[in-house]
């Protein structure tokens, strides 16, 4: 309703004992006051005013024409470049060599070693009952060899000699 004597009075068609209600109104409601701000705003295009027609991208032309020019130093842009070019370089290397670091200490290398005198200690092929198969079958889960394998653990070894005959 606010809105429609708000346009009532633009128009004067409000009579005066009104206006002075409808004023006191908008000067408390902030509502009003953005109807009456929009209001004027619409009667100034319908009656076309000379104001609203003034070239303003000639005004900012002109502006800008006499702006100062401001000249930044490159050698400060080329410095900071430079310095980024320096410090991500340092970075990869980093990262490499950290990279490089953790490999050696996961799987150290073996020293090399010295020639050795063939060992005078004879080898003994153990047979393996195959009544133990099924004990260590079930207690492999038990063993600390097992942590490091991930799932490996889960799959099953089957060893097959050649030299062995069927029974």
């Amino acid at each position: 309703m606010m809105k429609h004597e708000i346009s009532t009075l633009m128009d004067g068609e409000l009579f005066e004992d009104e206006t002075d209600i409808l004023f006191d109104q908008i000067k408390r409601d902030p509502d009003a006051q953005r109807d009456w701000a929009v209001y004027h705003l619409i009667g100034d295009v319908l009656r076309q005013p000379d104001y609203i027609h003034q070239d303003i991208g000639a005004q900012v032309r002109e502006r800008m024409q006499n702006e100062p020019v401001v000249l930044a130093p490159r050698g400060r842009l080329l410095k900071q470049k430079a310095r980024m070019f320096a410090l991500s370089a340092a970075a990869s290397v980093l990262a490499v060599g950290v990279v490089a670091w953790m490999s050696l200490q996961i799987n150290p290398e073996a020293a090399p070693l010295m020639a050795m005198k063939p060992s005078d200690i004879r080898t003994v092929n153990l047979q393996i009952q195959p009544r133990s198969n099924d004990y260590l079958m079930a207690h492999q889960e038990f063993s600390p060899s097992n942590d490091m394998n991930g799932g490996a653990s889960y799959v099953r070894t089957v060893i097959y000699n050649a030299e062995e005959k069927p029974q």
